[in-house]
């Protein structure tokens, strides 16, 4: 592949991601104003000024816009790439450090939105609880790759396991209270699970 075709390709793809994020961003405003039930994909798609069919492009349903977290390729992305000598705790913890480098307050603000939506609304809290079981393939993918070992090995699988679990409690607990830093939180959930879950 050329350098300018993959160059194109960059580019095609940071406008890709640039249109998802403005449909997310219109669909989650109007669900904030009118309600997740009362929104339809056409008034979504009305908002970020494209047809439906450009909306179907991007997201196969109404409830995908605000299942989908544009922050998990970031995440698994910065998570493989910390240093070797960190424990795989650290590489987590570093990849949120990377996130929170990243993000602006708008955007924090955005995916702050989007997790109180999913926790509060019934129709997505089900949704999320399936989004949260896929990660332990995830999260062992990472540990796997950063240890050698197997994504199937029963410690991996079981280490990931942990990690989702003490995350659905910090996302839980922050959305519960719409002050709270949820990546500060996660942080300290990870913190936490490496201390061995003292009580």
């Amino acid at each position: 592949m050329t350098s300018s075709r993959s160059e194109s390709m960059g580019l095609r793809e940071r406008k890709k991601a640039k249109t998802r994020a403005a449909i997310q961003r219109h669909a989650l405003r109007l669900f904030r104003e009118q309600g997740y039930g009362a929104t339809t994909v056409d008034q979504i798609a009305a908002a970020a000024e494209i047809s439906p069919s450009t909306f179907f492009r991007y997201f196969p349903t109404k409830e995908a816009t605000a299942l989908y977290d544009p922050i998990d390729p970031v995440f698994i992305e910065a998570a493989i790439g910390q240093p070797a000598e960190l424990s795989p705790i650290g590489a987590l913890r570093g990849a949120v450090r990377v996130i929170l480098g990243q993000l602006s307050e708008d955007e924090m603000d955005d995916v702050r939105q989007r997790q109180l939506l999913v926790f509060r609304e019934p129709e997505l809290r089900g949704a999320i609880m399936d989004q949260f079981a896929e990660g332990i393939d995830l999260i062992a993918g990472v540990a796997a790759r950063r240890t050698g070992r197997s994504p199937d090995d029963f410690e991996v699988r079981n280490w990931a396991g942990a990690v989702v679990g003490v995350l659905l409690a910090s996302f839980a607990k922050a959305a519960s209270d719409p002050e709270s830093d949820y990546l500060e939180a996660l942080d300290n959930a990870l913190v936490h699970l490496d201390a061995g879950l003292p009580l």
